[in-house]
């Protein structure tokens, strides 16, 4: 039988090779992924022109995935640099990469991106519209977007951020409801103004039928834009983000009739006593659709250390529902993040993700944490090096400060509980003050 997309190929009962890999990842029945991704509630991301790709599936009983952003920008347009990014994510293992380059012809970088990358592609045509016409932003046409979308579609991008839910109405109830950070999301501002200077509803609503072409030729997934997420905890969950989020909703069920994949995307900023609910709000709206979001970073006052501020916000988001994490570096806010910076991001968003899925109770998530605390159990640290998140660092740290007694660390040396509770559970002295015997 014949399919147009993964999602449906799942309606119509066909398992595909990218089901039975994702199956094998997840430890789940291959039957069981098929009925989540015919219903929306899980996305396998895969262009068919992305032919190095290792799918993923996103969404509902699944682990929580991880993004990693890059590309070039008018200030810092070196694309081997970006290139040894993409090195450093893949080899980190990250599931996706964003490339949200905003300068000059981006097509070069984006091709060869697809072409290395095993990870799945995403990108937001938007940011690449002014460059790739070298038109201002008033001047760019309806038919220029969308020539954009199906140039990323053809290179093999695999999901594409489009702000469909910036519509005139949307618009109106944010200008009725000051904010205290307006519009932060670029695609979502860029929109935004292009509406207001031409005195035109945005194509991408307007046009959504003609966006969902594109998609399902390509199986492009949409992830649908939150143009009107908060930029700082005191704008999160108002009028205009949850208005958006209610269009969203009803553009998701409209791709879904076409067999077009959907992620929504959400929050932002947010403080911590407000993110369980915009979770639940957001499977409610959106029908259970895979969420995926950018944080939410629960205090403002952190540049620098945004992702800690990211990874706290993204623990609990996925603890209650979000399926896919935007990491955040530390250069948030600041600058362009360099090698250091993502490697950082990616860390502190693995460990956000992996302590979600513990406490979601994803198959097999605990038994990494259990071979750990064995190896520490037996004192074995080549053990824990090996199942460490970041085993360079770790192996660092060891290294800088070494014990007197080897199987000890610095911190507590002899008066280890570890060491003395493994010796006298077997029967053994304990010699703290002198050489053992």
């Amino acid at each position: 039988m014949n399919y147009s997309t993964q999602m449906d190929a799942a309606k119509k009962g066909i398992i595909t090779k990218e089901m039975e890999i994702v199956a094998k990842k997840e430890k789940v029945r291959v039957e069981d992924l098929m009925e989540l991704v015919s219903q929306g509630k899980v996305a396998i991301p895969a262009n068919k022109n992305h032919l190095s790709i290792d799918p993923e599936g996103i969404g509902k009983g699944l682990r929580t995935k991880i993004n990693v952003n890059l590309g070039i920008s008018k200030d810092c347009c070196n694309i081997e640099m970006e290139l040894e990014k993409v090195k450093k994510a893949i080899e980190m293992k990250a599931e996706a990469i964003m490339d949200l380059s905003c300068f000059g012809k981006t097509q070069e970088f984006r091709q060869r991106l697809i072409h290395m990358s095993p990870a799945m592609i995403g990108t937001v045509p938007m940011y690449d519209a002014v460059g790739f016409y070298d038109k201002e932003l008033k001047d760019l046409t309806a038919e220029d977007l969308f020539r954009v979308v199906e140039t990323h579609a053809k290179d093999g991008v695999d999901f594409m951020t489009i702000h469909a839910g910036m519509n005139r109405e949307t618009a109106e109830i944010f200008k009725r409801n000051p904010r205290l950070t307006n519009i932060v999301s670029r695609g979502g501002s860029l929109l935004y103004a292009w509406m207001e200077l031409n005195n035109k509803e945005n194509p991408f609503y307007e046009q959504y039928d003609r966006l969902l072409d594109i998609c399902e030729k390509y199986d492009v997934t949409i992830s649908l834009g939150d143009a009107c997420r908060p930029g700082s905890i005191a704008d999160s969950t108002d009028p205009s983000q949850i208005k958006e989020l209610m269009t969203l909703g009803e553009l998701t069920k409209r791709a879904w009739e076409r067999n077009v994949q959907i992620m929504i995307e959400g929050p932002g900023h947010m403080a911590l006593n407000e993110i369980e609910a915009n979770m639940v709000l957001e499977k409610k709206l959106c029908y259970d659709a895979p969420f995926y979001v950018l944080g939410p970073i629960v205090t403002d006052v952190a540049p620098g250390y945004d992702h800690i501020t990211s990874a706290i916000g993204g623990a609990i988001a996925a603890t209650y529902g979000a399926d896919f994490l935007c990491y955040v570096t530390p250069a948030e806010h600041l600058r362009l993040p360099d090698l250091e910076d993502m490697k950082e991001g990616i860390i502190a968003t693995k460990i956000a993700a992996h302590a979600a899925d513990i406490a979601k109770g994803i198959k097999g998530a605990r038994d990494w944490d259990n071979k750990m605390s064995k190896a520490r159990k037996e004192l074995d640290w080549e053990g824990m090096f090996n199942l460490a998140i970041d085993e360079e660092k770790a192996r660092r740290y060891r290294k800088s400060s070494m014990p007197e007694d080897e199987h000890t660390c610095t911190m507590c040396g002899k008066m280890c509980a570890v060491r003395n509770m493994n010796k006298v559970m077997e029967g053994k002295n304990i010699n703290i003050l002198r050489e053992d015997d």
